[in-house]
């Protein structure tokens, strides 16, 4: 028997593909602002023997507040802190009554009392070392610790 004509094998047609656009990329995600810490938290200078807030300590508080406000979930430890004059025991109520002075401020200003502690260093835990009026402004002073 005679072999069959053999038919080639049919060829591929080119078929035009419409052109698509590539997809767009997706929107970059923007990390969430790192929640503020201590160093974000100004702190409150007093005179010599006081614990009444100052005009630029209210700023501060009032830069503070904002902070708090606007971070709901933090919460704070207000430090109070004295220079190296005087005993040991007037300067931790001292101390006592300027971390209270700044908290009593805050609570005005809306603050959750619950989200803030006070406690008193005295003249246990000088910011700067010194023995001279500029040191000692610099010790006498509200710090702010954020504890969350």
């Amino acid at each position: 028997k005679a072999p069959e004509p053999s038919t080639p094998p049919p060829v591929p047609q080119a078929t035009e593909t419409p052109q698509t656009p590539p997809p767009a990329p997706a929107p970059a995600e923007t990390a969430p602002a790192p929640a503020p810490g201590s160093s974000d938290f100004q702190p409150v200078f007093f005179d010599f023997d006081s614990y009444t807030l100052r005009d630029d300590g209210r700023s501060a508080l009032d830069q503070n507040a904002k902070l708090l406000r606007d971070n709901p979930s933090l919460a704070i430890t207000i430090e109070g802190h004295c220079d190296e004059r005087g005993t040991a025991e007037y300067n931790q109520a001292l101390g006592e009554r300027r971390a209270q002075a700044a908290r009593d401020y805050l609570a005005a200003a809306g603050i959750a009392a619950s989200r803030m502690q006070v406690i008193s260093y005295g003249k246990e835990r000088p910011f700067d070392p010194g023995h001279d009026e500029a040191a000692w402004q610099k010790n006498r002073r509200a710090h702010f610790v954020v504890r969350s």
